[in-house]
């Protein structure tokens, strides 16, 4: 029975850096990026993959709300994340950079 406790501990401590991964990549992309790739805002992601984490740091792993959550961050991980990296850039967020910088680099104003 002590093998089973330990492997059931080590599936859900697996559980828990999954999500946190997801979490911490939904974080670091760009807004516009999720609108871009025609997915769901980064908000609703942000908060569903958080809620996920929390929910596989407090409860069972044999409890079904843990479940649901590794169910939403298999989704983020398979459908949305994919489609981020697909954009320019991978859809993250840019270090320095100008607010006159377009899409192709600076833009001059024709100088």
């Amino acid at each position: 029975m002590q093998g089973f406790a330990g492997f059931m501990w080590l599936l859900s401590m697996a559980l828990i850096v999954f999500s946190g991964f997801a979490l911490l990549d939904a974080a670091t992309r760009r807004e516009d990026a999720y609108r871009a790739a025609d997915k769901k805002t980064k908000p609703f992601w942000l908060i569903i993959l958080a809620l996920a984490f929390v929910v596989n740091l407090i409860f069972n792993i044999l409890s079904f709300l843990p479940i649901i959550g590794l169910i939403a961050t298999i989704v983020y991980m398979v459908d949305v994340r994919p489609a981020l990296r697909g954009l320019p850039g991978g859809g993250r967020t840019r270090k320095g950079g100008s607010s006159s910088d377009g899409p192709y680099g600076p833009y001059n104003g024709n100088r």
